[in-house]
């Protein structure tokens, strides 16, 4: 009898034990019957699900299934009949307001004191926090997989943990070779001390940004990078190790170089170089720019290209700019520029697109240079050319006319538009003979005095006389030859004028020489010395020089 009643308080003792622990619980603690029926329900329950005990008790442990999950209740119900543990089962369940949740399930039979099966105890634990960590987690495990930086996981003594597939790319190490070994393996040796230094202010709680630095690879490349070094907390905040982000700055550094050559190229070039947005408007203007246009960086930046282009002229800069949309390269374009004065000058303009890192046109590039210069030398050029009045022509290595002067035109009968590209050959008698003059200018160097017969168009013929000669670029390419003609018909005359007018000079110098030679010895005067020749001359019927030169030469006296 005595043992009887201890046996009864101590099952007492341990329903009521169960009883504060079902509800003092974290998790749902429900009871039920071998056909479904709830029978018990923790407070714990009734804040996973939303029912009181008055609402849910006796109600079917279904109403807490999905419909698409119906099946598996029923499988689980089987299990605990047959006397079998139903152990952290993940699922999901409804809550009363029809929202689900997901939840690790432990369902046990309940035996009598006979030990026969009289209804089953679940377990409900709500894992929506263990989900969404799972889920970050492997998000996490994506990110640190699929990254082009090196993340690496170590302990506060520098001993490496984990290793993700860009360390493998970047350092050569596999994670079976790695892991486990001193970080001071990947540090350059005279970067050591720098190292735990960084260790050292990791485990007092402070991270490490952007650091830029030397490591070394498994082939022994040394390479800069740049990391971040951050504390990992446990669930407490104690710090327990780090975590390295290693980036590799090779291609930036070699950026950075390329951008200040680019930027230095920029800065001192004499050619203006202006950036500007696809819809037209300055992001960037070099000191040639300022020069050449006389507006400060701080004006015009911000501003229209059209501040910087004639009114007459704006058509044209919004095509040029629709082209470079298209990624259309446009070169040596011969337009016009305004200065801040007004003054419109002429350009040459270069324009380009400017790409994004993803190749995208995001900008467009102008070089603008200055051909005031130029412009002037190539007008003086020509009204030296046009002042020739012999025809003059230049002609390519391979013997085509690149232009002409008037006097060609006129001897040619032809058109400046109709000759220029035209074979040289083609305007004379005898072609053959044309075509040797040039090459051999082109040999030689120069050519003298080369007979040729000059067509025109009307079919008139004019004996002429070639001078050639090469001209050069400033590397002495030979790049053409100049070559003049000369009437040989008005050279001849030319040529015969020229020897009377020397014969006349040199009859009056003998003349005057005698006249002073007379004068001085007869004592008379110049006029009268003149007179005296005259006479002498007309007396013995000779002319005036014959009677000067023998005054002068052998002494005459008249």
């Amino acid at each position: 009898m005595g043992r009887d009643v201890t046996t009864r308080e101590q099952t007492v003792t341990d329903a009521r034990l169960m009883a504060a622990i079902a509800d003092y619980s974290d998790d749902a603690i429900i009871g039920s019957t071998l056909s479904g029926i709830i029978t018990a329900w923790s407070p714990a329950a009734a804040r996973m699900y939303g029912y009181t005990s008055d609402e849910i008790l006796g109600s079917p442990g279904s109403l807490l299934v999905p419909d698409d999950r119906a099946g598996e209740f029923v499988d689980a119900v089987a299990m605990v009949k047959g006397g079998k543990a139903l152990e952290h089962f993940e699922t999901t369940r409804v809550r009363k307001d029809r929202s689900t949740v997901p939840v690790s399930l432990t369902v046990v039979p309940i035996h009598d004191s006979h030990g026969a099966i009289v209804g089953a105890a679940a377990v409900h634990r709500d894992v929506t926090v263990q989900r969404h960590a799972f889920e970050l987690a492997q998000r996490m495990e994506a990110i640190v997989d699929s990254s082009d930086d090196a993340i690496i996981g170590g302990t506060l003594e520098g001993i490496i943990t984990s290793w993700n597939p860009a360390a493998v790319s970047m350092y050569g190490y596999s994670c079976e070779e790695i892991v486990g070994r001193s970080i001071d393996l990947l540090v350059h040796h005279d970067r050591i001390a720098e190292t735990a230094a960084v260790l050292a202010k990791v485990r007092s709680g402070q991270p490490v940004k952007r650091l830029e630095t030397l490591r070394v690879r498994k082939d022994g490349e040394v390479f800069p990078v740049s990391v971040t070094i951050s504390p990992i907390h446990d669930e407490y905040g104690a710090i327990i190790g780090t975590s390295m982000i290693c980036r590799d700055i090779t291609e930036q550094r070699r950026a950075s170089v390329v951008a200040r050559r680019m930027e230095a190229i920029v800065e001192s070039s004499d050619d203006a170089i202006i950036a500007i947005t696809l819809d037209g408007f300055i992001t960037s203007w070099n000191p040639a720019a300022e020069r050449l246009f006389g507006y400060t960086g701080e004006e015009i930046i911000g501003a229209s290209v059209e501040t910087i282009s004639p009114q007459d002229q704006l058509d044209e800069i919004k095509a040029i700019l629709a082209r470079n949309r298209t990624s259309r390269h446009i070169e040596h374009l011969h337009t016009a520029g305004v200065r801040k004065d007004g003054t419109v000058f002429p350009v040459s303009l270069t324009v380009s697109p400017i790409h994004g890192e993803d190749g995208a046109i995001v900008g467009t590039s102008l070089i603008s240079r200055d051909m005031t210069a130029l412009r002037h030398a190539v007008r003086y050029s020509r009204s030296l050319i046009e002042a020739g009045l012999d025809p003059l022509m230049t002609i390519s290595p391979e013997g085509k006319i690149t232009d002409v002067n008037e006097a060609t035109i006129q001897a040619t009968g032809v058109s400046r538009e109709a000759l220029v590209g035209t074979d040289f050959s083609q305007y004379f008698t005898d072609p053959g003979k044309a075509t040797e003059g040039y090459r051999r200018a082109f040999s030689q160097g120069s050519l003298t005095d080369y007979a040729l017969t000059l067509l025109h168009e009307d079919g008139t013929l004019t004996d002429v006389l070639y001078n050639a000669s090469v001209y050069r670029d400033f590397n002495e390419n030979v790049l053409g030859v100049l070559a003049v003609a000369r009437d040989a018909v008005k050279l001849r005359r030319q040529q015969q004028l020229s020897k009377q007018l020397q014969e006349a000079l040199e009859s009056r110098v003998i003349l005057e020489q005698a006249k002073g030679i007379t004068a001085q010895r007869l004592g008379v005067t110049i006029a009268q010395a003149y007179q005296l020749i005259r006479t002498h001359a007309r007396n013995h019927n000779a002319s005036l020089r014959s009677v000067a030169e023998a005054v002068v030469e052998v002494g005459l006296e008249v």
